[in-house]
């Protein structure tokens, strides 16, 4: 490997670096705006600037600048330090003096390199320009004025997201970072770029002026809008959350998060459930802890237990489902079932309904079959992987299904399962390049499996991951999914499905468990829903049970490569809401059937006693020697209707986002039925 001295210091580097990557790995602090690690190199703020020798006696930008041998890198001399200070002067003389009513103040990049490599005082008296706000959607909040031209957010946009909404106009002292038609940012992922704005010139419209950084308390925990088990960092002050940031996690989200994860937090404190109600008549009426949980046991206890059923939300942690499941085991109730989409998954294998390839992994890949599935609406971060490794120019993609801007190029194969029944005979390009790939893969998502020909689907999709060696991956749209497939929360011999247990005259007592996502329509069940919103659950519900929210306890998440994540509690539930296990756990007191444990490390432990995976946490399963694809799967007829993502607006997929005002924003720009140009 080729050696570089980094102020005297020799340092082994990997030839294709930076002269800046190679000074950080000397321990060497360098300032930049413009760069960033993720982002093609712009070259454009010069606060990077250091000395190279050999090399023109002047200062050099480190970003855009070529590591090579024999190279003597000086980042502290005199000369450099004149250098950085002329640059950020240059920086402040249009900067306005913003920072006691900036949202940035306290996060800010430029506050924070002023004070470390700026001059104390200015040479410039002249006038500052003023720069005109640009619209970007609800989301973003623009004072363009503050703007110091790093074009971080042009990058991200184009590269990264893969929807060129934002650009550079005009030049010299007159450019301007706009968007184009001056249009709403449609990307589910835009918000990224406050996070990377290194200035107050973008920040979050829903945030602004609510807090300093300095008041809030930080939580580390996990997003449950998808299945992709995000890392997130919530911020509360007292008992709001008032915002959530990213966390890197280079195995699953990097340093992006989508922009429902982001704000469809505001949800979390609107149409709460607070307390207790019991219908009485036609209207929900409230009432005590005990006269709500004496009712409930008083209907378990006079329904037999083949017409008693449970149905676990998506938004569930695996001890509420554990607890559910330990409940109405003990009671002899076989129906049960974490499926609300009714996925044709959970018998056989753990493998058969886990991401195989692992969500890093699958930058690997060299051929990718998606089927029945949208991953820009169902995993936007995921998706930006694809567009990384597609980039490369390393990625063949194939669909069936939707034919969809997944912000990548892709073979569209064809619509519904005789396409996919048919590809081994099929003679296309795409076909052929499957057959040549090192490392071919398939993604099922619940488009395809969560039909009512599901099991017919599932073994057509087996069968061609079986002819062409691909890995086998399911891509999940609910973060409670493989948790509840783990621990087996589906029906026992004889039990009845999701929808079986939702049909007319099919049960006499239908516990909800945060589910909001099944069509209850037919039902006449006696229905009681522990659950946080007073969504589609509660509206049918004769008993409310207040549940907690995932950022108002401590619980374990599976994501959809199998991955256990632990979330904490940030806040306490709102009112007299309960954590959702403690509530089974009381309701199973007056059921005569009491739980085995008082606390939650207790129903921890025997939760990792039963199921041993969930004791394995941020542990990814190492990929299976092989899957006896043949028992995947039913035979049987398919339906010729083409598959389809269940997800229709990304924004409004769960009662949390549904509660949000800002998501319902945002749904509303993108149907079209707010406006979307600034006038």
């Amino acid at each position: 490997m080729p050696i570089a001295k980094v102020n005297g210091v020799e340092v082994e580097f990997e030839p294709g670096m930076t002269v800046l990557q190679v000074a950080e790995l000397a321990g060497e602090e360098i300032p930049r705006f413009c760069y960033h690690e993720r982002l093609s190199i712009a070259g454009n703020c010069r606060m990077c600037l250091v000395e190279v020798k050999p090399g023109p006696p002047k200062p050099q930008a480190s970003c855009a600048l070529p590591a090579a041998e024999g190279q003597e890198i000086i980042t502290n001399s005199p000369m450099v330090k004149k250098a950085r200070e002329g640059v950020m002067e240059f920086l402040l003389i249009n900067h306005p003096l913003d920072c006691p009513i900036c949202d940035q103040g306290g996060e800010c990049d430029l506050q924070d390199q002023a004070m470390g490599y700026g001059r104390d005082d200015s040479r410039y008296a002249d006038n500052k320009r003023a720069v005109e706000e640009k619209f970007m959607g609800p989301l973003i909040k623009t004072v363009m004025t503050r703007c110091i031209q790093c074009t971080r957010c042009v990058r991200f946009i184009t590269e990264v997201a893969g929807v060129p909404e934002i650009g550079l106009i005009s030049r010299g002292e007159d450019v301007e970072i706009t968007t184009y038609l001056d249009k709403s940012v449609t990307s589910e992922l835009s918000a990224n770029v406050i996070d990377l704005c290194p200035v107050g010139a973008l920040t979050s419209k829903p945030y602004a002026f609510n807090a300093r950084p300095w008041e809030l308390k930080k939580t580390e925990s996990v997003d449950v809008m998808d299945a992709l088990g995000s890392a997130i960092r919530v911020d509360s002050r007292g008992p709001a959350v008032l915002r959530v940031l990213p966390r890197l996690n280079e195995d699953i989200n990097e340093e992006w998060i989508s922009d429902k994860t982001r704000y469809a937090v505001d949800g979390l404190s609107r149409q709460r459930l607070d307390q207790p109600y019991v219908r009485k008549g036609s209207r929900l009426q409230p009432v005590s802890w005990a006269e709500a949980l004496d009712l409930v046991a008083t209907k378990i206890k006079a329904a037999s237990p083949d017409r008693v059923g449970v149905i676990a939300g998506d938004l569930q942690d695996a001890e509420s489902m554990k607890a559910a499941k330990d409940l109405f085991g003990s009671l002899g109730v076989k129906n049960v079932d974490c499926r609300q989409d009714g996925m044709a998954l959970g018998a056989g294998p753990r493998e058969s309904w886990l991401f195989n390839s692992t969500i890093a992994g699958i930058e690997h890949a060299d051929a990718i079959l998606i089927v029945g599935a949208n991953p820009r609406l169902e995993a936007p971060v995921f998706n930006a992987r694809l567009r990384k490794r597609w980039l490369a120019g390393a990625l063949r993609v194939g669909v069936i299904g939707e034919q969809a801007d997944l912000t990548y190029g892709y073979d569209y194969l064809g619509a519904g399962p005789e396409t996919l029944s048919g590809l081994a005979k099929s003679k296309s390009d795409f076909v052929k390049a499957l057959k040549d790939a090192k490392a071919p893969a398939i993604i099922v998502g619940t488009g395809a499996l969560g039909r009512e020909d599901g099991g017919t689907v599932l073994a057509a999709a087996a069968a061609a991951a079986k002819t062409f060696g691909l890995t086998w991956n399911v891509l999940h749209t609910a973060a409670a999914r493989v948790g509840g497939l783990d621990m087996g929360f589906i029906p026992g011999e004889g039990g009845k499905s999701a929808r079986e247990m939702a049909a007319k005259g099919a049960l006499d007592v239908l516990f909800l468990l945060g589910a909001d996502e099944i069509d209850l329509t037919a039902s006449k069940a006696f229905t009681v829903y522990l659950g946080t919103h007073g969504d589609a659950g509660a509206h049918k519900a004769d008993v409310v049970l207040p549940g907690a929210a995932y950022t108002e306890k401590d619980g374990l998440y599976v994501n959809t490569e199998g991955r256990v994540q632990m979330g904490y509690r940030a806040v306490f539930p709102k009112g007299e809401a309960r954590e959702d296990w403690s509530v089974l756990r009381a309701l199973s007191d007056r059921l005569g059937a009491t739980l085995p444990y008082d606390t939650l490390a207790q129903l921890r432990a025997k939760l990792f006693a039963d199921h041993p995976t969930f004791g394995q946490i941020d542990y990814v399963p190492a990929a299976p020697a092989a899957i006896d694809f043949a028992t995947l799967g039913t035979k049987g007829p398919a339906s010729d209707t083409p598959f389809a993502s269940p997800i229709k607006a990304f924004h409004l997929t769960n009662p949390i986002a549904r509660a949000s005002v800002t998501m319902a924003e945002c749904a509303a720009v993108v149907s079209g039925a707010a406006k979307i140009a600034a006038e």
